[in-house]
């Protein structure tokens, strides 16, 4: 004996949820994949030369207040940023 649902009327407490996405082929995914991981990259090294610069200003006994002051925002920022990508996640 099978049961059948009415999708148009679906039980109380339940909803209803269908989607479609096309078929991507082996090819595809290689590709896809290929392409996030270089951007992945990419950013982290951007991200990283940033935050070399930045500590290098702080350390350098060159650098202006203001120019410390800018760069220990950034690394407050990027360290803000990170923590709430992983706390999201």
């Amino acid at each position: 004996m099978t049961s059948t649902i009415n999708l148009e009327a679906p039980p109380a407490g339940h909803s209803v949820t269908a989607s479609m996405k096309p078929d991507e082929l082996p090819g595809e995914v290689r590709v896809r994949l290929f392409k996030e991981v270089v951007l992945f990259l990419l950013a982290i090294a951007f991200v990283g030369i940033v935050m070399w610069i930045c500590i290098d200003t702080i350390r350098t006994p060159a650098a202006s207040a203001d120019e410390k002051k800018w760069a220990m925002s950034v690394i407050a920022a990027a360290a803000g940023g990170t923590i709430g990508y992983l706390v999201r996640k």
